[in-house]
């Protein structure tokens, strides 16, 4: 995927702040680890056992970090402190498969580059520029991509340095997710529309591909696309191609990219017919949930507090709702609503949608509990400003966990029937992209993209 001008502000303005930002982070990661330059990989194609087919390419988010380059495999980036990093630019002369482009955009004047048509061309590109002694060389990348004899050593304290600060997104990155936003609230539309017109959940998964400009080779996760009971599964992986007999409700958990960041939605609908009418109010309470949490997202504030409000959520609308009748304490103490939403509330979100360091105690590593019996949840951080976190309550009927709940004391003050009657729709799951700010409330990516749609 190519680099995508992001609507707006000045992209290349803003592009050159974040390279400025990108480098001031190297450098102070590199004094921390005691090495002299920093070289990155790209990253190699890989390719499947006893085949000539490659997997698809995944860049290294290290790399793309300080480059909107998706599609780059073998290319490399040399950071030196007090220069212009160096890009490697792998361009082979090829007639099997269409080759990067020229290089061209906002971001090439701020790299000195270096063109190459073959990987084993690299070394010598980068040969006069490495440190003397090459003990004093920070490598960061997979194994795979080794330079000939420089293997990967990926400096411990330099990574955990660059994990922790890649949390707190630079403006451009801002701008490069609300872009990201734009494509995929549009597409979430378009299934919806696909879903109220018959359509069967790969018909429905296509109708989103259309609407954002994308391909499955393009998306920053696969698509999570469920009709009625395939929404109570989490990580439902196929798009049936038959269509139901009976429409009664869709999940879509779907994103986009731009520039290499990511936008992740979840969106849960129905026919809004006489049919649906149980499980509609039950979807308009968590509607009125998910927004609430959403302006927890404040900084200074323990991500861990915002999953646990969460369950107090849950507790009220199970109890409102006429689906357990127990005091919201009692369910929170039994762990009742962890049998309808067993997964955390969320995680950081940027160049990869579960995106690094969301269990860091500080710069240099160390790790943040998860809250007891919460072994799911993907960040235990304190907010900053610029982060982007997932707020994504979800109340499901999972048949397995419903099982266990039949065993447990609970199981007496469930309404088994209208669990039943439920069932049928699978689950709800609401997902907002959402950034912590310096003072005041957040700004809701996602909820802004879907107003500007009108």
């Amino acid at each position: 995927m190519t680099a995508t001008p992001a609507a707006g502000a000045d992209i290349a303005a803003l592009y050159a702040q974040h390279i400025a930002i990108c480098q001031t982070r190297a450098e102070r990661a590199l004094g921390l680890s005691g090495h002299d330059a920093l070289l990155i990989a790209a990253g190699v194609e890989k390719y499947a056992f006893l085949d000539d087919r490659p997997y698809l390419f995944q860049p290294n988010p290290h790399f793309k970090a300080w480059l909107p380059l998706c599609a780059h495999p073998y290319s490399w980036l040399l950071v030196r402190p007090g220069k212009k990093p160096l890009l490697v630019y792998y361009q082979p002369d090829d007639y099997w498969h269409v080759p990067p482009a020229a290089p061209s955009g906002f971001w090439l004047e701020h790299v000195e580059l270096r063109v190459i048509s073959e990987p084993e061309q690299a070394l010598a590109q980068l040969a006069d520029q490495l440190p003397a002694d090459l003990a004093r060389l920070a490598i960061v990348g997979e194994a795979d991509a080794a330079l000939q004899h420089l293997q990967p050593n990926n400096p411990a304290a330099l990574i955990d340095s660059l994990h922790w600060a890649r949390a707190c997104k630079t403006e451009y990155e801002l701008d490069s997710m609300r872009a990201a936003s734009r494509l995929a609230t549009r597409a979430h539309l378009a299934a919806r529309d696909a879903f109220l017109a018959g359509g069967s959940e790969a018909e429905i998964h296509r109708a989103y591909l259309i609407a954002c400009g994308h391909t499955d080779r393009d998306l920053p996760y696969s698509n999570i696309v469920g009709l009625n009971e395939h929404a109570a599964v989490l990580h439902y992986q196929y798009q049936d191609v038959q269509r139901p007999a009976q429409w009664r409700s869709l999940l879509v958990d779907a994103g986009a990219q731009v520039n290499g960041y990511a936008a992740d939605i979840t969106r849960t609908w129905t026919r809004g017919d006489a049919d649906s009418a149980e499980f509609d109010a039950v979807l308009a309470a968590m509607e009125v949930a998910q927004l609430a949490l959403v302006d927890e997202v404040r900084k200074g504030v323990d991500y861990r507090d915002i999953h646990l409000s969460t369950h107090r959520h849950l507790a009220r609308i199970l109890k409102q709702q006429g689906i357990v009748a127990m005091s919201e304490e009692a369910m929170l103490a039994e762990r009742v609503t962890s049998i309808f939403m067993p997964h955390g509330i969320g995680h950081l979100l940027g160049l990869q949608v579960h995106d690094v360091g969301g269990f860091m105690a500080g710069e240099a590593g160390g790790t943040r509990d998860k809250p007891e019996g919460h072994r799911y949840l993907r960040l235990t951080r304190d907010l900053l400003p610029g982060m982007v976190v997932t707020i994504e309550p979800g109340l499901y009927f999972i048949p397995t966990l419903l099982k266990q709940l039949r065993a447990m004391p609970a199981a007496a003050s469930v309404d088994w029937a209208k669990v039943e009657r439920l069932s049928r729709f699978g689950g709800i799951r609401i997902e907002d992209d959402v950034v912590c700010r310096a003072e005041g409330a957040p700004e809701n990516l996602t909820r802004d993209a879907f107003a500007l749609l009108g």
